[in-house]
């Protein structure tokens, strides 16, 4: 079977590519016209790679799993090996609140400090701040539910483009492919496969998340979740998944533990002193807006104002929607 022109085959049809397909009288027709050296020759010019679920480079976990795929259109100056490396998909809500990005990006970037490759879906909310973490320390891999030669959500083209730059996009299906519902589901079964293990970091109950988190269980994969707020819908998933037995994620080093991983802990610097170091104190409790701090310090509130600058400009709190947090 001609691996490269089922994934086209199916395209045309609107169909998903598996080996019932493969069977038809249909794409066999097909297969004798198609014309597999001139196809990759055009990816090529495109800046499109394929590769084949037989070829020696296809990663195993994916290979591994019920439905894998024929092969996987590739774009990004990421080395195809790159797709068998030790990787974590980091998956969550579009509509995240403001903590569920912050935690997001944070267990990316350290994932990523730590040797991990992350994999997400390149969605807007957790997705997107996944891949934004990592890139801020490694490497990420987004996998699309659409065709190779579109970013999607348009929103994300420049976020696509920093990811192509050192990592890699993927997808099952050929350039020219738009979009459907139906392709976000079966792109989750990528996302879960390609990696080791799954970080579920903010999910409503029935949420496209919990999808790659059941997904990753049926492969025998580690699936792990952030507790969050039990009054929060978007922590409905997240604690059900904890109820069920999922592993609880309060650090990198609960992820790092499961995939056998040293801990990436380090001797903690000297603390700031003076006036930062009171307003960094003043966060261990949780995140507070600038008057927050201000009363729980008694510092004047351009004191406080020039401390969490100082803060930010050292990489010791994060700033979101008002919040500082550690």
């Amino acid at each position: 079977m001609n691996e490269l022109a089922l994934a086209v085959f199916a395209a045309t049809r609107d169909a998903h590519a598996s080996d019932r397909e493969a069977r038809t009288q249909r794409f066999r027709t097909f297969e004798r016209s198609f014309d597999a050296g001139a196809y990759v020759a055009s990816l090529a010019e495109r800046g499109i790679r394929w590769l084949g679920r037989s070829d020696a480079g296809f990663p195993p976990r994916l290979q591994a799993i019920h439905d894998p795929p024929p092969g996987l259109f590739l774009r990004g100056a990421g080395e195809i090996e790159l797709l068998a490396a030790c990787s974590v998909a980091v998956v969550g809500a579009r509509s995240c609140s403001d903590y569920g990005a912050h935690v997001a990006r944070r267990l990316a970037r350290e994932l990523a400090a730590a040797g991990v490759v992350v994999v997400s879906g390149l969605a807007r909310g957790v997705d997107g701040w996944s891949h934004r973490g990592a890139l801020e320390a490694g490497l990420t891999v987004a996998v699309l539910g659409c065709g190779i030669d579109r970013d999607y959500p348009r929103a994300h083209s420049a976020l696509a483009s920093q990811i192509a730059s050192s990592g890699l996009i993927v997808s099952e299906y050929p350039p020219g492919v738009a979009p459907a519902p139906w392709r976000f589901p079966a792109r989750n079964r990528i996302v879960a496969g390609l990696a080791a293990a799954t970080v579920v970091v903010e999910a409503r109950e029935r949420s496209g998340a919990l999808i790659t988190a059941d997904l990753a269980l049926e492969e025998g994969r580690d699936v792990l979740a952030v507790p969050g707020e039990i009054t929060s819908a978007l922590s409905g998933g997240t604690n059900a998944l904890l109820r069920l037995g999922a592993v609880p994620v309060t650090c990198v080093d609960d992820i790092l533990e499961v995939l056998g991983i040293a801990s990436a802990v380090k001797p903690i610097d000297e603390p700031p002193g003076g006036n930062a170091g009171i307003a960094l104190a003043a966060l261990d409790a949780g995140a507070r807006t600038a008057d927050e701090v201000v009363y729980a310090t008694g510092l004047a509130t351009a004191e406080v104002a020039a401390a969490l600058t100082e803060l930010e400009l050292a990489g010791l709190v994060t700033a979101a929607a008002g919040q500082y947090r550690r």
